[in-house]
């Protein structure tokens, strides 16, 4: 499926990487699988204009009939992932900055204390992990390769939620991901915000390492609290 955009810039037209569902399982469970998590990949703030879908399109790429595209459309607006507008069509749901601004202190909160839980949680192996991320940059400032650090830093984020062990969390933290994800890619290449994030990650690193309960759910918080402030000073675009 595309959905496509055409930015200011004339870049080209913003695309969802979908592939054909397996019939053998539930169609509806797939689509929304399928369609959820190409929209979670996709730049959603990367233009001005709505990103508006195509059923037809969707039910081409995915290789099934309307009814189960339909009903997984259904589910996703029911998540807040989706807008309908009457008599315009289906339209991917962004937020404005003040949104955004709440969601990312969300993130925080819920972030610092699954950091607080990996301390407990997490393997040896589980935090080395953490730190190989990031062992490719090597002497480099992270701006030279702001692409890969790019996807190091959101594979960073989700990988310490998930080092909580705790699905009630991951579970709650993933429908503000994609927003948080899109805006970290953002904002990354700003204001040198790639040399004050790999240090502010390796040092929520160490605590880990040292079991640093109290130090690393501080760190974890005011990492992304500082992400909050960025957005809320210099992100008018998204208003």
């Amino acid at each position: 499926m595309s959905a496509e955009t055409q930015d200011e810039a004339g870049a080209s037209p913003l695309t969802l990487t979908l592939e054909p569902i397996n019939a053998t399982i539930s169609l509806r469970d797939q689509a929304y699988a399928k369609l959820r998590q190409a929209i979670a990949e996709t730049d959603i703030y990367r233009s001005r204009d709505e990103i508006r879908l195509d059923e037809k399109e969707l039910t081409e790429k995915l290789g099934v009939s309307r009814t189960p595209v339909r009903e997984a459309m259904t589910l996703l607006e029911q998540e807040g992932f989706l807008r309908t507008v009457p008599r315009r069509g289906v339209y991917i749901l962004r937020k404005t900055r003040k949104e955004i601004v709440e969601m990312i202190y969300m993130w925080a909160a819920l972030e610092s204390i699954a950091a607080r839980l990996a301390t407990q949680r997490a393997s040896d192996e589980d935090i080395a992990r953490l730190r190989r991320m990031f062992s490719g940059f090597g002497e480099q400032a992270p701006a030279e390769h702001i692409e890969e650090y790019s996807e190091a830093n959101i594979m960073f984020h989700q990988a310490l939620v998930e080092l909580s062990q705790s699905p009630i969390i991951v579970d709650t933290i993933k429908n503000i991901f994609m927003h948080v994800r899109a805006i970290r890619r953002m904002t990354i290449a700003q204001s040198d915000r790639a040399s004050r994030s790999i240090v502010d990650h390796m040092r929520i690193i160490e605590a880990l390492e040292a079991r640093d309960t109290e130090r690393v759910e501080r760190l974890v918080r005011q990492h992304s609290i500082d992400l909050a402030l960025f957005v809320e000073a210099n992100c008018d675009f998204l208003d």
